[in-house]
């Protein structure tokens, strides 16, 4: 069996739209798409009068060598989200085929789900003395039962902030080979110890893995985030994505925000982040009013307060907003603290002593 059977039937041979720049032509006078002959003012270097390439080669080849996939395994997007949008979109068939997901974790796939008509499955992470981990067994269980295409595992989770270990994403793939396809969020990969699940694709073609450049490549503006997965599913989503998905200067910063000497800086910051989370953890751990810091693998701590609100209140009245967590599932005492300079964690240390101290 083939992951291009995971598709909706209606879209196995769907071409999509061909775009104007879909056609390898060659020219030095382009009057195929009806643009502009002109650049508009504001365009200093004359850049975005031409719609840009669809999937450029040199940022797909840029991030698959960072990825460690081939460029063809990669679908570059507007972020994780689109990436997500289109494997449900193109796997599920409305009203038919589920989507499984496990709260308290990233909205995107409950929403996404919504928005296909995708029954949605929900297995809840357990509150363990570990942090918040899977229940593999009762997500294979589910899955099955519930007749699940797409099965999304977050790790290191958001905002539990543990990584899924890879025998249990194996089990998983393993389990549902044939009817699911097995989708590894790894937005926050760069800053866990836990090898990427890419390295199991060679074995179970019913893998994929979504990475972004939004968080430890600090380029959340440029929307580039990217799907990992077999080559041929790689094509179908191509299909069924926007004509022109990633703007020029978008490719352009994403390419420079990339080069040996940017990603020797982002590796520094990820360590001063690894660093800071390990301090801050045994900081807010040590202070009177919070219950509980989660072990975490990524650039946030999840806390729990005896008083989450008062909390959340101090540390706004200190200039710091944090996500409040308490609509999450489990979450009604805690909030979300990603981890800043080491100035700003200060910052944030500072705010909840005061609230200890007035308490």
């Amino acid at each position: 069996m083939s992951v291009l059977d995971l598709v909706r039937e209606d879209l196995r041979d769907f071409g999509g739209y061909s775009s104007a720049r879909s056609a390898k032509l060659q020219g030095d006078i382009w009057l195929n798409a009806n643009e502009s002959a002109w650049a508009n003012p504001g365009d200093a270097d004359a850049s975005c009068r031409r719609y840009p390439d669809p999937q450029p080669q040199a940022l797909r080849e840029r991030l698959a060598s960072l990825y460690g996939c081939q460029p063809e395994q990669l679908l570059i997007g507007r972020g994780s989200d689109e990436a997500i949008d289109l494997l449900v979109r193109a796997l599920c068939v409305p009203g038919r085929d589920a989507v499984l997901y496990t709260p308290p974790v990233f909205g995107m796939y409950a929403v996404s789900a919504r928005l296909q008509n995708a029954p949605a499955l929900e297995v809840p992470l357990l509150d363990s003395n570990a942090g918040l981990v899977p229940d593999i067994d009762a997500i294979i269980a589910t899955a099955k039962q519930g007749n699940a295409k797409l099965v999304f595992l977050c790790s290191p989770s958001n905002p539990g902030g543990l990584s899924i270990p890879l025998q249990q994403v194996q089990s998983v793939a393993e389990a549902l080979r044939g009817q699911a396809l097995v989708v590894v969020d790894e937005a926050y990969g760069e800053f866990a110890d836990e090898p990427s699940a890419t390295t199991l694709m060679d074995r179970f073609d019913n893998i994929a893995v979504l990475r972004t450049l939004s968080k430890a490549h600090a380029l959340a503006a440029a929307r580039i985030g990217s799907v990992i997965a077999d080559a041929a599913l790689i094509a179908v989503l191509r299909c069924c994505q926007a004509p022109y998905p990633i703007p020029t200067p978008c490719s352009a910063l994403a390419l420079s925000g990339l080069d040996d000497a940017a990603l020797a800086q982002t590796r520094a910051r990820i360590a001063t982040v690894r660093s800071e989370r390990s301090r801050l953890c045994i900081a807010l751990s040590a202070q009177r009013g919070v219950r509980h810091v989660y072990a975490s693998d990524a650039n946030f701590l999840l806390v729990r307060f005896s008083d989450a609100e008062a909390a959340f209140q101090a540390l706004l009245q200190a200039g710091v907003v944090v996500r409040d967590q308490r609509a999450a599932p489990q979450l009604q005492d805690a909030l979300r603290i990603t981890l800043g300079t080491p100035e700003q964690n200060d910052r944030v240390l500072d705010a909840l002593a005061s609230l200890e101290l007035t308490a």
